[in-house]
């Protein structure tokens, strides 16, 4: 299988699997970038995953119909293009001859869900996360509360080491520098800064990351640190609980600069 990020807009990621035949993507918001990668690797597109209702998600699903050979899935209590297969946390789907769970994720929609690659012999397991999880940081709450994404977030880091963060936004410097400046002494984020200060210099997608790396550099993932819970305090947190220290990290990521 062929994992491909294709660039849309300023700094959207729409997910492309693929067998070399066969493919599948996530969150296309765009249809072009995805009709260019069909034609020019001869692909036969045979579902589209969405993740959330946001145009930049779902934008180029309509125009992507005449090429697909299959099924859009999306959340079943979002407003995604119809037709489509309703989807909630539980349920089950295959495609690409691989079978993937769905995971509700809410708080930046009421209804987001993830797609996991579901085989309990898989060592990096993929990860289609939508606008829930970026590398170094979390998407803004937009429809939820911060409990309701301090679970989402927890569902999505129960899930193994080794699993690919496959998240939908170019975001990673700057949710970098903000993650420097809640855990100043943190020698795992000035690294990888720098791994990904190259990549972006090459040209290349920061991403996927994988949940190993996130468990050490995303403070949102790390509330209970010691550092991280201080400097949430130091943000107005009510208590050092990690939903009152997750909702003041999110209120200073919103006006961090």
């Amino acid at each position: 299988m062929n994992l491909v990020a294709l660039p849309a807009f300023a700094d959207n990621y729409i997910w492309m699997l693929h067998d070399g035949a066969r493919a599948l993507v996530v969150d296309p918001g765009d249809a072009a970038p995805v009709t260019a990668a069909l034609t020019s690797l001869g692909l036969e597109l045979r579902a589209i995953l969405v993740t959330h209702h946001h145009p930049d998600h779902v934008g180029g699903v309509d125009a992507l119909r005449p090429l697909l050979h299959g099924p859009v899935y999306g959340p079943a209590t979002e407003s995604i293009p119809r037709p489509f297969e309703p989807l909630q946390g539980g349920n089950t789907l295959e495609v690409l001859g691989r079978r993937w769970r769905v995971i509700d994720v809410p708080g930046h929609t009421a209804g987001h869900v993830a797609y996991v690659e579901d085989d309990a012999e898989a060592s990096s397991p993929i990860l289609f996360c939508g606008d829930t999880l970026f590398s170094a940081g979390c998407g803004r709450l937009f429809e939820g509360t911060p409990a309701q994404m301090v679970d989402s977030l927890d569902a999505l880091n129960a899930l193994p080491a080794g699993t690919q963060v496959c998240c939908t936004h170019e975001y990673t410097l700057s949710n970098l520098r903000f993650a420097a400046a809640v855990e100043p002494d943190n020698l795992h984020v000035r690294r990888h800064v720098a791994h990904c200060e190259a990549l972006r210099a090459e040209g290349r997608p920061t991403l996927p990351s994988n949940l190993a790396v996130e468990r050490r550099i995303n403070p949102f993932l790390r509330c209970t640190e010691a550092g991280v819970v201080e400097a949430g305090i130091s943000q107005g947190a009510a208590d050092r609980g990690r939903v009152a220290v997750f909702a003041a990290l999110r209120e200073w990521k919103n006006r961090f600069r």
